[in-house]
């Protein structure tokens, strides 16, 4: 299988160097040429445990990687997490399915992803003998998932950029209390979005990325999107043969990445009635869906910070589709957005998609409503899917553990969620840089960390 870029002026690459290049040289987001039709697998699926249905769907994609390999790393990527079903489904009601995410190392939904994306990394670079400069940028849990999946990864160096100020205490430590030295967390002044933009022109410059050996840990990774795919056909299969039929899935997201893997897999043949995205007041997402705008506003610090995000990266691989994979029409919207910040659809095929947006006022007032009726304590962001909820059948994506929100969780509920991963974190120095978000900075910090 090959890939392409979703503004049309790149050359298709294989599966392994659209792993290693994040985003095209044309500045687009890689998707597959045309997505396989997943419904013969399904019922050889079912009872699959989780690595292995992730090997058995990657090896769709990863032509270029024998399946023999892609189950060592499958293995691999998913033998930290705490509970044996990985991505247990816990039903709260006769409607209601809670999806939990959080039972990585890093106790939110991203480890999904960056489990794999550093063994398939590893390989890469035992194939290959060429290092690896990984560069994100996070809102909160990318980062701390990133630099945990590629810990120890010979020839890999990890740069992450993160708004000082504007993560959780303990999403912070994630990234700034590992002691690694292969491990620069950039803190900067300003938001996710200014981080992301930032980012996006380092990897702009291809004699740059050439020179470091740039690579991208955030979902404009497609391998990001590909891995996340997994747990909803795996929620899906833990449902009874009437849930399915009716079954939404109602996904807290900022970057839009977590809900298009859903849509993408439904695309693909997956019989899911739709999708609903959760936002919280930064609800660029929720106003497209209810208006057609596609409007940038200012980022508002929340009470679910990974979510305080703007411009939705992953908005450009739907927009391919929207677009019907006119890539012409892709960079003249991006370049659009990028001058005045607003697109106005005149018809948006919503697919499936509705939405809703919790503000900071619904916050605490969800998360109690949740405890008080099931007894379960959920995060920030997880509560945001609760508002505005239908009569249909629903799996909700819990996507983070509520211990990394702990003032949230003890100002509501009177008590502090807690876990030893995190109580460990809270005895170790801090560590981290000062850099301004623009692009040169962020390369002249990376080539002298380097030296």
């Amino acid at each position: 299988m090959r890939f392409i870029s979703t503004r049309g002026e790149s050359p298709a690459v294989s599966f392994s160097t659209a792993v290693e290049e994040g985003l095209a040289p044309d500045g687009g987001l890689y998707l597959p040429e045309s997505l396989p039709d997943i419904r013969p697998h399904l019922d050889d699926w079912e009872k699959l445990p989780y690595p292995e249905l992730c090997a058995q769907f990657i090896s769709l994609f990863a032509t270029d990687i024998d399946i023999e390999q892609l189950r060592i790393m499958t293995v691999g990527a998913y033998s930290d997490f705490d509970d044996p079903r990985i991505a247990p489904l816990r039903r709260l009601d006769r409607k209601t399915h809670l999806l939990e995410l959080f039972h990585g190392p890093t106790l939110a939904f991203k480890d999904f992803a960056l489990q794999l994306l550093g063994k398939l990394y590893a390989n890469q670079i035992q194939r290959t003998g060429r290092t690896i400069s990984v560069l994100g940028a996070t809102s909160g849990d990318t980062g701390a998932a990133a630099i945990h999946g590629l810990l120890g990864c010979a020839g890999v160096h990890t740069f992450i950029l993160y708004p000082d100020g504007r993560v959780s205490p303990l999403q912070e430590r994630q990234m700034a209390c590992t002691g690694a030295v292969e491990v620069f967390p950039l803190a900067i002044e300003g938001s996710f979005d200014d981080a992301q933009t930032a980012l996006k022109e380092v990897f702009s410059d291809t004699e740059f990325a050439k020179e470091v050996g740039l690579s991208a840990v955030n979902s404009i990774n497609l391998a990001r999107i590909l891995a996340q795919c997994v747990y909803y056909l795996y929620a899906w299969f833990q449902l009874s043969e009437s849930e399915r039929r009716d079954c939404i899935f109602v996904v807290p997201t900022g970057n839009f990445g977590n809900v298009l893997a859903g849509w993408l897999v439904r695309k693909m043949g997956l019989p899911v009635s739709g999708f609903r995205v959760a936002t919280n007041q930064n609800d660029i997402l929720h106003r497209l869906f209810q208006t057609g705008a596609y409007e940038v506003g200012a980022v508002t610090p929340s009470l679910a910070p990974s979510m305080d995000i703007q411009i939705a990266s992953n908005f450009e691989r739907f927009l391919y589709y929207q677009l019907e994979g006119n890539g012409r029409e892709v960079r003249k919207v991006m370049q659009k957005l990028r001058i005045s910040g607003r697109h106005q659809f005149t018809t948006l095929a919503t697919h499936g998609f509705t939405s809703s947006s919790a503000d900071d006022r619904d916050i605490p007032k969800l998360i109690k409503n949740v405890f008080d009726q099931f007894g379960v304590v959920i995060d920030p962001h997880t509560a945001c899917a609760f508002k505005d909820r239908g009569d249909t059948h629903e799996v909700i994506l819990a996507t983070a553990h509520p211990a990394k929100f702990p003032e949230t969780i003890l100002k509501v509920l009177g008590s502090e969620p807690t876990h030893p991963i995190l109580e460990v974190l809270k005895e170790r120095p801090i560590v981290k840089h000062s850099v301004k978000p623009t692009p040169d900075a962020i390369k002249a910090f990376m080539r002298h960390a380097l030296c």
